[in-house]
């Protein structure tokens, strides 16, 4: 589980990240690296930043003394 954990805070700052570019200096990252929104490649990284943000709410509600 720690690895989905990491990979999951990893994409999440990424999605942190790029709203940050769009908020303040309206340039987004991953569209632009992908081809523009409706591209493949950003629909793909949209969708697993945002499962990955899912995943992270699960983070909040873990017993740590148990798992370490």
């Amino acid at each position: 589980m720690k690895i989905f954990d990491r990979i999951a805070l990893i994409l999440t700052i990424i999605g942190g990240i790029n709203w940050g570019l769009i908020g303040i200096f309206q340039f987004d990252l991953v569209a632009w690296i992908g081809g523009g929104q409706d591209g493949v490649f950003a629909r793909i990284i949209y969708t697993l930043v945002a499962l990955s943000a899912i995943w992270c709410i699960s983070l909040l509600f873990r017993n740590r003394a148990l798992e370490d």
